[in-house]
């Protein structure tokens, strides 16, 4: 099983095995290489993303000593929206009894949507059935009923960016196997089953964008990503300090603070000890200040997106944080006090094998890849249970084969 995480700062390759006597994958191979050719998720270089990708699948393969021939890819940008959708079949069996191909095919009914000439369906997430009028039915499989219908969360992207994401793959001689949306793939590394049928938010901090998947009562309410990032606040600190961006970014990583209160007021770095071309100094608290009100930002706009839904502050589980920018101190404080929730910082599921190389929330995708793959192979899910596959529609979206997921972790 193998993850490809095409990130804005980074391309994450996982190498994983299915064990017979464990329901977590072993880990055995990780490769890390800078990305240069993305910019907000989205493909703008195509020589430097095919550079980044080549790196990182090599340092894997060293580790691991297998050839990556296929891989789980992941897809962001704001390209990406998401709607839902319904679907009603009548059941086909004599006895009433509702079969793998009644599930398939209000699936499959559910996708008749309309969407613009330039947009491709990535996948389709059945979030809930109904049987002759009985509502909230998680596996309608062995029921018996006349009447099947389903509400999907259908997931479309760009034909363009897409068709970009699968050149670069394809020239690294992989076969993409599936495209799994990135907020997707983070909740299905970072959640609980009882996170989601409680109420949650997975918030996935980017470099350049920041992807939103909320649950409730285990079923999917909104994936979405938006166009702020923790590169967005490296940008405010060059721009406040007049330094360069790799100076900011070693400020951020080593000072930053996002709650600017928490800072005494007279302590001071001196920019000629971060480096030596660099003059001049400045308080923490100033930092702090500019971190502050980015991070802010970035939580208003994920508190929008849960009024949308009616969810702001109505989440009993809380925000569950993630990503690179996860790792700042301070901002499960700020996340708490903007969204008026319970906030934590959120790491992938315990693996086997070189944990050491992924028990990191920059991570949390990657890991949910190949997590997604081996529930879609019927390999294992994190709880333990085996799930089967239903096959695949053709299609650039319809192929990648994510028909019948209920995200139960």
């Amino acid at each position: 099983m193998i993850g490809i995480d095409i990130g804005t700062s980074a391309v994450r390759t996982i190498i994983s095995q299915k064990q017979s006597d464990s329901s977590r994958p072993l880990v055995l191979g990780v490769g890390v290489a800078d990305s240069f050719g993305i910019n907000n998720g989205v493909i703008v270089d195509i020589e430097e993303t095919v550079n980044a990708i080549n790196e990182s699948k090599e340092q894997a393969e060293r580790i691991a000593g297998i050839p990556v021939e296929h891989a789980y890819v992941s897809i962001s940008g704001n390209h990406i929206s998401s709607q839902f959708s319904k679907g009603v079949v009548a059941v086909s069996r004599a006895d009433g009894e509702i079969s793998e191909e009644d599930v398939s095919r209000v699936i499959t009914a559910s996708q008749a949507i309309s969407m613009p000439s330039n947009k491709e369906i990535i996948d389709v997430i059945p979030c809930s059935y109904t049987i002759d009028g009985q509502e909230q039915i998680k596996d309608p499989i062995g029921m018996n009923g006349v009447r099947l219908e389903v509400s999907s969360l259908v997931v479309q992207g760009s034909v363009p960016f897409i068709k970009n994401l699968y050149k670069c793959i394809q020239r690294c001689g992989i076969d993409v196997d599936d495209l799994v949306f990135s907020p997707l793939a983070v909740a299905k590394a970072v959640l609980s089953k009882r996170q989601k049928e409680l109420g949650v938010v997975a918030i996935d901090i980017g470099k350049g964008t920041t992807g939103i998947s909320v649950f409730e009562d285990g079923n999917i309410l909104r994936s979405v990503v938006i166009p702020i990032g923790a590169g967005h606040i490296t940008n405010d600190i060059a721009i406040g300090l007049r330094t360069s961006i790799d100076v900011a970014e070693k400020i951020k990583l080593e000072y930053g603070v996002a709650v600017s209160a928490d800072v005494n007021k007279k302590d001071k770095i001196d920019l000629s000890s971060i480096d030596k071309n660099e003059e001049g100094s400045f308080t923490r608290k100033y930092i702090a200040e500019i971190i502050e009100a980015r991070v802010e930002e970035i939580f208003i706009m994920v508190d929008k997106e849960l009024k949308k839904i009616d969810k702001s502050g109505m989440l009993p589980a809380g925000a569950v944080i993630t990503g690179g920018g996860a790792k700042m101190s301070g901002i499960v404080a700020m996340a708490k006090e903007v969204l008026r929730l319970p906030a934590q910082i959120g790491f992938p599921i315990e693996l086997n094998g070189i944990v050491d190389r992924v028990d990191d929330p920059s991570f949390a995708t990657a890991i949910g890849l190949i997590m997604w793959e081996a529930d879609e192979n019927g390999n294992f899910s994190s709880s333990g249970r085996s799930r089967f596959k239903l096959p695949s529609f053709g299609g650039i979206g319809q192929k990648v084969r994510k028909i019948f997921k209920t995200f139960l972790p």
